[in-house]
């Protein structure tokens, strides 16, 4: 008789850097038959750092190639449909949830270059001058991400975020962490430069509190926060006057707000010629 083969368990990499990277300390947990990076809060540190180099580069870039990029993502998630329908658990509220992800990256792709004009304003003032007020990107912005829905819950946090300049350190679901697992992934091969989408996993009782401690870190969007983690991260981000959104379920829909939440409006003035 053939001897019984031993299952081999995939073990997936954190996405940091635009590169896939053990976790620092080593660690994993088991998520059905993988093993998953148990991240730290050096593999934090090293991601908002990351994040912060890329900052520039991504918010000097025009807002059509921004633009252009996101619409890419979408282009290479629904290329691998069939993966994520089998790791949201099949069926079609799993193909639901590929559509809706889908669907906010083409969305929030579309908003990238109307922002200015949507958002901003010509301000009348008494004088020589034009004064104009424009949105601005934040700058890092820490995610984290709903523990359900595993992925359209995830994009529909980052696709903002990254439509307004911004670039990201997000923690995606701990307890269904494959489709962000997945979606690195994507974001890999979807021509975003090194360092503007960060994906980490694991515990957030680990990782959240240097999250919201961090002092490069502009802003959070806690959609995944309980009750008593958004206490603790607003206590944080008091202490170092940094924008906390809090969980709101119109968040959950496509919304130009969801993009200007994570910007600020910068007014200009400007000598009228003669």
């Amino acid at each position: 008789m053939p001897e019984a083969r031993v299952d081999v368990r995939k073990t997936y990499k954190l996405f940091i850097g635009g590169e896939f990277v053990r976790s620092e300390s080593g660690r994993s947990y088991q998520v059905g038959s993988v093993n998953v990076p148990r991240g730290s809060r050096k593999d934090l540190r090293d991601s908002v750092k990351l994040a912060r180099g890329a900052f520039e580069g991504w918010a000097g870039r025009t807002a059509m190639n921004r633009g252009q990029i996101l619409y890419r993502a979408a282009e290479m998630l629904d290329g691998r449909r069939r993966q994520f329908i089998a790791e949201l658990g099949g069926g079609k509220r799993a193909g639901r949830e590929v559509d809706a992800a889908v669907e906010a990256f083409v969305w929030y792709a579309g908003w990238t270059d109307k922002l200015s004009q949507v958002a901003g304003t010509v301000n009348p003032v008494a004088g020589p001058y034009f004064n104009f007020t424009t949105p601005e990107p934040t700058g890092v912005v820490g995610v984290v991400a709903p523990e359900s829905p595993a992925l359209s819950g995830l994009v529909l946090r980052i696709a903002p975020a990254l439509a307004g300049g911004n670039t990201v350190v997000a923690l995606a679901s701990e307890g269904s962490p494959l489709p962000g697992l997945t979606l690195g992934e994507v974001l890999a091969t979807s021509d975003f430069p090194p360092g503007v989408v960060n994906l980490l996993t694991g515990f957030r009782k680990e990782l959240l509190p240097w999250l919201a401690a961090h002092m490069d870190v502009n802003a959070i969007d806690a959609a995944g926060c309980t009750p008593e983690q958004l206490a603790a991260v607003q206590e944080a981000g008091a202490a170092n006057v940094k924008r906390v959104i809090k969980p709101n379920g119109r968040r959950d829909q496509l919304s130009p707000q969801a993009i200007t939440d994570l910007m600020e409006m910068k007014t200009v003035w400007h000598p009228i010629g003669v």
